[in-house]
């Protein structure tokens, strides 16, 4: 959403997806998980009262709005995308099937998966780790708007620390909500790392893919 509040921001949306083909063009398989804060969040709406299990299917539906739109532009660039919906909406969207998702990666197309899981009650942070574990992804690339995790909010606490490498454990023991904690332990148990980074920095996509050390890794180690 940009400056703007509320949205897609075009110029940001822009900037990301040329990341993307950046990557993309050096022969990397991609694969998405978005969300949908910048249209609504289902756990802003519960507090004022919604019901949970509603605000949170509201949630998943702003992520596809969001996933058409960042399909849209990288196939404006020249990048082959196939959308997954955890929820059947078959005029808009693929119904995610891994055995196909994996297959779309083989055939050099960027996947985007939307709806989130599909079920309530699960962040867009689980999300992402499920889908990497399902389709074998080498490392889950986090991005945030600041470059790592910290101690505390930099935002808010001039003090705080940036870590440089964290293991699970850290994170679940200091809760530093780099994922919730159903993400952080599906990536323990299948020893997949995560980097955390800001997205909001030109290059940084593709200097990780690189091998720079850019933002906080966690890890088992």
């Amino acid at each position: 959403m940009g400056d703007q509040g509320y949205g897609i921001d075009y110029a940001v949306l822009d900037k990301i997806t040329s990341e993307i083909k950046e990557i993309y063009d050096l022969g990397v398989e991609v694969a998405i998980v978005i969300g949908g804060g910048n249209i609504f969040r289902g756990l802003a709406a519960t507090a004022k009262g919604m019901e949970r299990a509603s605000a949170d299917y509201m949630g998943m539906l702003a992520t596809v709005l969001n996933a058409l739109a960042i399909q849209n532009i990288l196939e404006n660039k020249g990048v082959v995308t196939r959308v997954q919906s955890a929820i059947e909406m078959r005029e808009l969207a693929e119904t995610y099937i891994r055995r196909r998702a994996v297959r779309h990666l083989e055939k050099r197309r960027v996947v985007i998966f939307a709806a989130g899981t599909g079920n309530p009650y699960f962040t867009t942070d689980t999300a992402a780790a499920l889908r990497a574990m399902e389709i074998g992804a080498e490392v889950i690339m986090k991005a945030t708007k600041v470059n790592g995790v910290y101690s505390a909010d930099p935002v808010k606490d001039p003090t705080a620390t940036k870590y440089d490498r964290l293991t699970y454990i850290d994170v679940l023991q200091k809760n530093l909500r780099v994922m919730d904690a159903t993400a952080i332990s599906l990536c323990m148990d299948n020893s997949l790392p995560i980097i955390v980074f800001n997205l909001n920095k030109p290059d940084n996509i593709k200097r990780i893919v690189l091998g720079e050390e850019v933002g906080t890794l966690v890890s088992g180690r």
